[in-house]
């Protein structure tokens, strides 16, 4: 008999990582199912890159380019979930393939640094299974699928914004209800993208802090009906319709200001957030060297902060925050959502 034609030819897959401006926390299903939700947000050039190469045996091979995990499991015994590279070992099997394969991940960002790294790399790995197998998918189902990976298979708390905004790319204003999400993209004059580019600094805090649960916490406290976290909600949600008409109508430093508004928002939400972190000190010694607005970027816990500061400004700020540690992380905004190739075909998900 002839032997079976494999086609071994490598996949691979990128994914944006994003900025998130505000809404954080109104897109998880407890808060929009009774309230609505809304996040603003926009996709950046910092990326998940995944290569899928195929194999003639059933292993499977995952591995981190950056932080040097390696596992391997037999495809007909499926994975170990020890806390591992669990995300794509759950997007393999929750999306299946035909035969083994060897998964090569690298991402611009640390995992749990703000940035939606977890989301986009469940996205970029879907992506990229959909690929090899020639599966048509539009980017709704795309996000509601990772979503179902990271959330439901893996238990991971968090909310949704992240895998639409891998998924679709851009910059946009994304509602959350029962009935699921809707993707608006937000219409920016060239002019005010480029101001934003101008005075926004990502700044990424020296550390991480993962797993100290809150996010478990914030549910918690809206569960028992805690009168601030309501009214913390309330705002982000409200604020996310100012900032994004603040840059429709070509006013950057409006967003900018708010940026501020929106990160008290959140710690009347859940104060939580910045314990025993630097967090607040490093807000406000931004704000003192002429930052005029700041956030932290994520749930909580570290990672990075997002800065608006007149250009004339940057360098004392830059300055201040160096001083603790701080790593400033050029980024241009990225309209782009997840995209796959191989050989000389293309995979993206229909909008």
């Amino acid at each position: 008999r002839e032997p079976m034609h494999h086609d071994l030819s490598p996949v691979y897959a990128t994914a944006p990582l994003r900025i998130s401006f505000v809404g954080g926390g109104t897109d998880f299903p407890h808060y929009y199912e009774e309230h609505g939700g809304a996040v603003l947000s926009a996709t950046i050039d910092h990326r998940v890159r995944v290569t899928i190469r195929p194999r003639v045996d059933r292993q499977v091979t995952v591995r981190s380019l950056d932080l040097g995990h390696l596992v391997e499991y037999q495809l007909d015994e499926g994975p170990e979930y020890d806390g591992v590279m669990d995300l794509a070992k759950a997007a393999i099997d929750r999306v299946g393939v035909a035969g083994g394969i060897d998964v090569a991940i690298r991402s611009d960002a640390p995992a749990g640094s703000g940035l939606g790294g977890s989301s986009s790399l469940v996205v970029a790995v879907v992506a990229a299974l959909a690929a090899l197998g020639r599966i048509p998918m539009t980017a709704d189902r795309l996000a509601r699928l990772s979503y179902s990976i990271e959330r439901e298979d893996l238990g991971i708390p968090g909310g949704s914004q992240d895998q639409y905004a891998a998924a679709f790319g851009g910059f946009n204003l994304i509602e959350f209800d029962r009935s699921g999400a809707r993707v608006r993209p937000v219409r920016l004059a060239p002019s005010t993208l480029a101001e934003l580019e101008a005075k926004l600094l990502l700044c990424y805090t020296g550390s991480v802090r993962r797993n100290v649960g809150i996010i478990d916490r914030q549910i918690a406290f809206w569960r028992e009906g805690r009168e601030e976290t309501r009214m913390g909600l309330k705002e982000l949600q409200e604020l996310a319709y100012v900032m994004r008409d603040a840059v429709e109508t070509g006013n950057p430093d409006e967003l900018g200001a708010r940026l501020r508004d929106a990160f008290e928002a959140k710690m009347r939400m859940n104060p939580s957030i910045t314990e025993h972190t630097r967090v607040e000190r490093m807000l406000e010694l931004a704000r003192h060297a002429g930052a005029t607005g700041g956030k932290m970027c994520g749930a909580g816990g570290g990672g990075y902060l997002l800065l608006y500061c007149d250009p004339e400004a940057q360098a004392p700020v830059r300055a201040r925050l160096s001083e603790l540690g701080c790593q400033f992380a050029p980024f241009r905004f990225h309209g782009m959502g997840v995209r796959a190739t191989r050989g000389s075909e293309s995979w993206a998900p229909s909008i």
